[in-house]
């Protein structure tokens, strides 16, 4: 019996994206994260600090996919608005969760920290929300429906996807080959479309990389089935081995830097 496909979209919120200020390495992080369970991330979003843009991009994913993760906007200052959009997409309230507060005042209390307004803001959790523990700082995430709210700081971001790992449905494994080519993207481009156009349960893609002295084309192959990923990768090595040998091209034994 055939597992059906399990797919992911991933909103990454925060003005500090999108103004260059801070590097997202969230959506890496995600992308790993799904391969590895077998989920598929079929769309990544990036909004500003907006609630009508959380909201908006939320109820497109919600419907579209399995899952929903959420990155950043669940802290203690006012443009931590994450948590009150997601309430207003769900249609709920958003009090202060006991259970958040208890783990939030827990680690106060070791750390000297004041429980003021600010910092409570991040107990609140949308009503019917279930809480994802923050390993790393207390503070928690949540999740309502199908969307997985998490912190925008990459190892607390992390720790979370590993709390949820276990919550969440597998699918099938997608399995990965990679064919190394000392030769440019146009030279391979046409007989490697007609390889696709045989193979359409593999996923073929083609990323050149420019050195100093050489030019390599990584061509990955993806698929679900081990079959037609194997017969395909052997075409594919076979169409480079040739260019090789008709461009007399010898790769180094090590990949180059």
């Amino acid at each position: 019996m055939v597992q059906p496909e399990i797919t992911a979209g991933l909103l990454v919120i925060g003005d500090e994206i999108l103004s260059g200020r801070t590097r997202d390495v969230n959506i890496q992080t995600t992308a790993q994260f799904c391969t590895d369970l077998g989920i598929e991330l079929k769309e990544v979003r990036v909004v500003a600090d907006d609630t009508d843009a959380i909201i908006a991009a939320v109820d497109a994913l919600r419907t579209r996919y399995t899952y929903v993760f959420t990155t950043g906007g669940i802290g203690p200052t006012h443009d931590d608005i994450t948590a009150d959009a997601i309430a207003k997409a769900f249609g709920v309230d958003l009090p202060i969760h006991p259970e958040a507060r208890a783990m939030l005042e827990a680690r106060w209390a070791e750390t000297g920290a004041e429980a003021t307004p600010a910092r409570l803001r991040m107990a609140r959790i949308p009503q019917g929300g279930e809480l994802i523990v923050n390993a790393v700082s207390a503070a928690p995430g949540f999740r309502i429906g199908n969307v997985h709210v998490m912190a925008g700081v990459p190892k607390i971001m992390a720790a979370m996807l590993e709390t949820i790992a276990p919550t969440l449905e597998g699918g099938r494994k997608v399995d990965s080959r990679t064919v190394s080519a000392g030769i440019g993207e146009g030279a391979i481009g046409d007989p490697l479309a007609e390889i696709q156009s045989r193979y359409p349960d593999v996923k073929i893609g083609s990323y050149p990389r420019m050195g100093n002295t050489r030019i390599m084309t990584y061509l990955v192959l993806r698929s679900h089935e081990a079959d037609p990923l194997d017969r395909a990768t052997a075409e594919v090595q076979g169409l480079v081995d040739r260019l090789h040998a008709e461009k007399n091209i010898v790769l180094p034994k090590e990949p180059y830097a």
